[in-house]
């Protein structure tokens, strides 16, 4: 398993019957978690004191609960800055674990020795897209909802990258790639990280056990001959670790030869050292 073991403004302190008792700066959360179905004792004091509480409803959804918490705050991952706020279905605007992501590719755009082009396809609010800015690349962020790119473009100029070659686009994602397949451009290096379902701004309809094999096929004509690495996260039950490694392998080695593997990912728990699942990565690399 990749662990995202590095923060230090984030921490999951506990995790018990279904819930996880997360610390995100200065502020105590415990939100619903579907991987914990373990009930062990809660020994740590801050169950009983946090500063939100998101309760899941036997119909679907749920609701937050706020004990002395603001409507935003920022943290902190080495030198970047996010801004949290709660909000629907339990998010805060910050996947922590794909931190273990943003240092795998950092560490390769860094020793490129060469200028470096980037496309965050799902790109939600810039985790990657500000990893890979700060590593040195041009990155072009894509994402279908006009709020996540904003919030994304707040996260950049608090991070100090607000005139960083970022390109913002608020588009639908296979049909933007389409359209840099007719203009020629490539990119060395794709992130992505797809929905289980979505909609793009015009009504497209995304579902991933039907969609990500050939978009994945799709993205890779845009790739650069001498791609640098590329890099598929899911949440989705279905898409394992194993799953991604055939995908990716099977559309990208015959072409531009390299690795691939992929891992679940996942957050160390202070309380009783176990690492909580949170999805898997599958990744490319050149070498």
């Amino acid at each position: 398993m990749w662990i995202a073991g590095n923060w230090k403004d984030y921490e999951v302190i506990d995790t018990s019957n279904g819930e996880k008792l997360e610390r995100w700066g200065d502020y105590i959360l415990v939100r619903p978690d579907p991987q914990v179905i373990w009930d062990t004792e809660r020994m740590d004091k801050r169950w009983k004191h946090m500063n939100g509480h998101y309760h899941r409803s036997s119909k679907g959804g749920g609701e937050w609960e706020f004990f002395d918490l603001p409507q935003e705050w920022s943290i902190h991952y080495r030198d970047l800055t996010f801004r949290l706020k709660p909000f629907s279905f339990k998010h805060t605007g910050l996947f922590p674990e794909q931190a273990v992501n943003w240092d795998w590719f950092s560490s390769i755009i860094k020793g490129a020795g060469r200028p470096v082009k980037v496309l965050n396809l799902f790109a939600y609010t810039g985790g990657a897209t500000l990893a890979a800015a700060k590593a040195g690349a041009a990155v072009t962020h894509v994402d279908a909802s006009k709020g996540m790119v904003q919030w994304a473009k707040e996260n950049a100029a608090a991070s100090g990258l607000a005139d960083a070659p970022i390109r913002w686009l608020v588009d639908d994602c296979v049909k933007f790639v389409e359209r840099e397949i007719r203009r020629g451009n490539t990119y060395d290096a794709i992130i992505m990280d797809p929905p289980s379902y979505g909609r793009g701004p015009k009504g497209e309809i995304w579902k991933i056990e039907e969609s990500i094999f050939p978009f994945i096929r799709l993205t890779t004509q845009i790739l650069s001959k001498d791609a640098l690495f590329y890099l598929v996260n899911s949440y989705t039950t279905g898409l394992q670790p194993a799953v991604l490694t055939y995908m990716i392998r099977s559309v990208l080695t015959p072409a531009f030869g390299g690795s691939t593997e992929s891992s679940e990912i996942g957050l160390p728990v202070t309380a009783n050292g176990l690492i909580l699942p949170c999805g898997a990565s599958g990744r490319w690399n050149a070498v």
